[in-house]
């Protein structure tokens, strides 16, 4: 899956889908300050993580989040090591992790089992990770 998804970030970022992505975000600009879209951006990576494995979401967003800094005018790492923290939550699926899938056989999980203890864990992240982020990489 992440050797198709590859050629994809690719195309993402030669064909400008990133940069209309990231120009479809920078409207909120007005609205939100610029940490404020570093949470936007792992929110939505988050929510993409769970549904795609997460190195390939990783490589989906991270263009998104070199256009966002560029757009902004703001330093290009808390926005990357935003995908990347985000990236790494896929706890409300099993489909987002291949651990997940693999304990809800024997542990007798259902689908929606998983939601239950990965959304406070997702929240838990993206209200502590944010300000971290942007305590060691500023904008």
């Amino acid at each position: 899956m992440l050797g198709a998804m590859l050629p994809l970030g690719d195309a993402i970022q030669t064909t400008g889908a990133a940069d209309t992505i990231a120009q479809l975000i920078l409207r909120l600009s007005g609205v939100l300050s610029p940490s404020m879209i570093v949470g936007l951006l792992m929110l939505v990576t988050m929510l993409l993580t769970n549904l795609i494995n997460n190195a390939a979401a990783a490589v989906l967003m991270a263009p998104i989040g070199v256009s966002l800094a560029v757009g902004l005018g703001v330093s290009i790492d808390p926005m990357l090591m935003a995908v990347a923290v985000a990236s790494s939550c896929a706890f409300m699926t099993p489909i987002g992790h291949q651990s997940n899938t693999l304990i809800m056989g024997p542990g007798g999980y259902r689908f929606g089992d998983y939601w239950k203890m990965g959304l406070p864990v997702s929240i838990l992240f993206l209200i502590v990770g944010t300000p971290l982020i942007l305590l060691i990489w500023p904008l």
